[in-house]
């Protein structure tokens, strides 16, 4: 059975569910106080009413901390924070681009997935970044000299 047919990778409320129980292993955490497990789950709050939903989108995942009082969800401070893409389309993008064996393109991303170009290239950026080691390199490696060739800048000399 393949991890992409997994109920979190097409369910919304199963993909809060499944991220929250990896990165909130001992109760959910506010990102605003640091309080852990004094978190309570809000159930059957919408978005407001729009032309497109007319009844509001439910809000997954959505928490209230009993100490500070201000909602969360397991997106703050994650890459996935403001991010408009639903966290089931995250998860798959994630999973198709740690399990390709060459890599795999914004294009390739945005067709598989359904999603815009645009919203594609902010994923594989978003995910590379998460992805990346260390510190960025300086240009010449270890502070050195750069060299380049046949660059003009500006007008080139007579």
């Amino acid at each position: 059975m393949s991890v992409l047919s997994a109920p979190y990778m097409h369910d919304e409320a199963a993909a809060f569910a499944h991220v929250e129980a990896m990165l909130w292993a001992d109760g959910p955490v506010c990102p605003h106080c640091g309080v852990v497990d004094s978190a309570y789950k809000l159930e059957g709050v919408r978005t407001k009413a729009s032309k497109k939903n007319p009844e509001g989108k439910e809000r997954h995942g959505l928490w209230k901390c009993r100490e500070c009082r201000k909602q969360f969800t397991v997106r703050k401070r994650t890459i996935f924070e403001e991010s408009h893409l639903p966290l089931h389309l995250w998860l798959q993008a994630i999973h198709l681009m740690v399990s390709s064996k060459k890599g795999i393109s914004s294009h390739q991303l945005h067709r598989v997935l359904g999603i815009t170009y645009k919203s594609a290239w902010f994923l594989t950026h978003r995910i590379r970044e998460c992805m990346r080691d260390g510190a960025l390199a300086g240009f010449g490696g270890d502070g050195g000299v750069v060299e380049v060739d046949e660059t003009f800048i500006g007008k080139e000399p007579a």
